[in-house]
């Protein structure tokens, strides 16, 4: 994910520096191999952990949807914000080798918090609750803290001519944080899903798997200590920026009234900062403007492990007889963007040059946001025809209600003071086709219930509940039941099951790992959830002999009853389906991530290569923070819309489609009245001496020239 990309935010130093044995004989020194195999157990470790937080939040810690949502996306959010934080601590304090090495103390304490708090045997929900905080917090701490470090504490290692050398480092870089993105995002779902642990998914492992390998990327990076070129803090360029830009305006508002205008704002700090250093904060300014629209675009991308995830878990994950988890998805964007990146550069790229066209770099991250837009078009078209499968929740002062007959005749019901809801008669043992709308005038209401002209029963329904109303025989009557249904589709996939017994003898059934008890009578079991499988050797007991039942396919996300009948030394069985089983399969998520993904090819690398082209060296690092900030905005943009709108999901998604249409035309006027400039050319009219003598002068002038940034990557 090329919204990562890693650069330093700290200063080059003088002196003497540690010369690193090579590998092989070659120009790459011995110390970056530490630093690939520390970025890869790095990046497994966080895009592992955090492939399963929503599902985790909505399982474990059993929050709703959007609350699920908004914590994910605060933590995302702070993943970005604390990036600043570690570059100061590197520029001005403790240096890149040291600030990634605490740092990363600080996240495998996070991570083990983050772990222990999945043990359910260790506390009640709240201590879960709050370990999880905890850790989430010291994570993005660590992970931040470590993220402007890495890349360029890598390209320090080599010497100043061996840029071929050190461009193909940043390849290799790339590489290892896409290989541990995709192996994580496919690993830890399965330790999840697949490994049982205290009784259900077994989060402790998934989250402590990533803890181990934080652990060794610490330990390796740790190990190359001896080998490391390693830089003391020299100050920071942001400290110095902020301290002009500063002093400008309370000069202006000191002296503007007196003295004559000048030419820009920031003029106004000549008395005490270069021209040259006020001429780069401009060109730096002028850039940030056009960073104002940008978070909109993060907040559609980084939804992939949020809303789309969730909208995974209600469609058919068999893909032709391999189970994919609802989470392992997100590994399409890593192995994609593998992918895109040459077929860009070397095909669709040089092909539209061919045609005349001239794509200019705004003009591809323009592209890139209407791209982005097509892919949430995409989502809300699968998300109209999931919901399909979905029973709509009853409203304030409504229920839900569908009747099984289980009599020996064709039964007409009414309902006091409903309309004519059952309008014809219902079929013994018929699959009711839908659930029924009943309209109450309290949160609970008594209603009788008319069946034919045989019997008549008083109910009590709720409001915003469903239930099934099971008509049976006894003599020349027909009674009811009425029983309480979960209409609610599992978020896992696991189907829903229960049975009614119309037999005169209790019955125990074990269906996979899952016992069920069903008393006789027309008595019926607790539901439960059961894995998504075939089962055609369930066994049924009773207390004079074991039955053999085929209950079949039982579906993603379906809803079952069913009824156990027949005379002695059989048990004949009827499915109904309660709730429709997901019939949208997850394959039909691809054109939204293919869409996603080639959005982000055009907007991300893009736009890093282009922010980087168009500020002087000394504020690269200023840009990259800039950067970040327009992901970490874009995740507050997506927490405040899933904790304040309240929408349908599809709704959701064409709004932030159109969202990002509007402001994509936005950027583009704006990049319309954007002037490229060459920043290579600042300052060669500048006359060098005077510019000395000025330093010497006035010690605040001193600035350094920041390490040039990396080609982005995946961080």
């Amino acid at each position: 994910m090329a919204r990562d990309a890693g650069s330093s935010m700290e200063t080059r130093a003088s002196g003497k520096k540690n010369v690193s044995p090579k590998l092989c004989g070659t120009n790459y020194p011995l110390s970056i191999g530490f630093i690939v195999v520390n970025e890869f157990c790095e990046r497994f470790s966080y895009y592992g952990m955090k492939a399963l937080l929503t599902l985790y939040f909505i399982h474990y810690l059993h929050w709703d949807k959007n609350l699920s949502t908004a914590v994910y996306h605060a933590f995302s959010s702070l993943c970005y914000f604390t990036p600043v934080l570690g570059a100061l601590i590197a520029d001005s304090w403790l240096g890149k080798f040291w600030t990634i090495t605490y740092l990363s103390i600080l996240y495998v304490i996070g991570h083990v918090v983050k772990s222990v708090g999945a043990i359910p045997d260790v506390g009640d929900s709240t201590v879960h609750t709050v370990l999880s905080m905890l850790g989430l917090i010291l994570i993005a701490f660590g992970t931040g803290g470590i993220k402007p470090c890495v890349a360029a504490f890598g390209g320090d290692q080599f010497e100043e001519e061996h840029t071929e050398e050190r461009r193909k480092f940043f390849s290799i870089f790339y590489m290892s944080i896409n290989a541990g993105s995709v192996l994580s995002t496919v690993i830890t779902p399965i330790l999840r899903g697949d490994v049982q642990c205290f009784g259900g998914d077994c989060y402790a492992l998934a989250f402590g798997v990533p803890a181990a390998l934080m652990v060794v990327a610490l330990v390796v990076f740790v190990c190359g200590s001896g080998l490391y070129k390693k830089s003391p803090p020299e100050g920071n360029v942001m400290l110095r920026m902020f301290r002009c830009v500063g002093f400008a305006i309370g000069n202006r508002s000191k002296n503007s009234k007196h003295n004559s205008k000048r030419e820009h704002w920031l003029d106004w700090a000549e008395e005490k900062y270069p021209k040259h250093l006020i001429q780069e904060i401009k060109m730096v300014m002028r850039v940030l403007v056009l960073y104002i629209p940008l978070p909109m675009f993060w907040a559609l991308f980084e939804q992939q492990g949020s809303r789309w995830t969730l909208q995974a878990t209600r469609m058919n994950m068999d893909l032709g007889g391999f189970v994919l988890k609802p989470d392992q998805m997100q590994m399409l964007n890593a192995l994609l963007i593998l992918v895109f990146i040459p077929i860009f550069d070397l095909g669709v790229y040089p092909l539209i040059g061919l045609c005349r066209i001239k794509l200019t770099p705004l003009r591809k991250m323009a592209t890139g946001m209407i791209i982005a837009a097509l892919a949430f078009g995409a989502a809300t078209v699968v998300e109209l025809n999931v919901i399909k499968t979905v029973v709509a929740p009853p409203l304030a002062k409504e229920s839900l209600l569908q009747v099984v007959n289980l009599a020996d005749r064709d039964v007409k019901v009414s309902i006091q003071g409903q309309e004519d809801i059952f309008p014809h008669p219902i079929k013994p043992y018929e699959d009711p086709p839908e659930y029924k709308k009943l309209m109450l005038k309290d949160q609970n209401q008594n209603l009788s219930v008319s069946i034919g002209s045989i019997s008549e029963c008083v109910e009590t329904f709720s409001q915003q509940e469903a239930y099934s109303l099971v008509l049976y025989p006894a003599t020349s009557h027909i009674y009811c039941i009425l029983f309480t249904d979960n209409i609610q589709k599992s978020e896992n996939g696991s189907a829903s099951l229960r049975f009614i017994n119309t037999r005169n003898e209790d019955l125990n059934i074990t269906v996979g790992n899952v016992e069920f008890f069903v008393p006789a009578n027309f008595g019926m079991s607790t539901g439960k959830a059961v894995e998504r499988q075939q089962y055609t050797n369930v066994i049924c007991r009773s207390s004079s002999e074991d039955y053999s039942i085929d209950l079949g396919l039982l579906d993603f996300g379906a809803s079952y009853t069913v009824i156990l009948r027949g005379g002695p030394g059989a048990v004949e069985i009827q499915v109904m389906e309660d709730v429709q089983a997901n019939n949208i399969n997850i394959a039909w998520q691809i054109p939204q991530y293919v869409l996603i993904t080639a959005g982000e090819v055009m907007f991300s690398i893009t736009g890093l290569e282009f922010s980087y082209s168009q500020a002087p060296a000394s504020m690269k690092s200023v840009l990259q923070a800039g950067w970040l900030m327009t992901v970490a905005f874009g995740n507050v943009i997506v927490l405040i819309v899933a904790e304040g709108a309240g929408l349908q999901q599809w709704t959701e998604f064409l709004l932030f489609g159109g969202l990002l249409v509007a402001v994509c035309i936005i950027f583009s006027i704006m990049a319309y009245f954007y002037n490229y400039v060459n920043p290579d050319q600042l300052g060669k009219d500048n006359d060098d001496e005077e510019h000395k003598d000025l330093k010497k002068d006035n010690p605040e002038m001193m600035y350094m020239t920041a390490f040039e940034a990396p080609k982005p990557t995946k961080m």
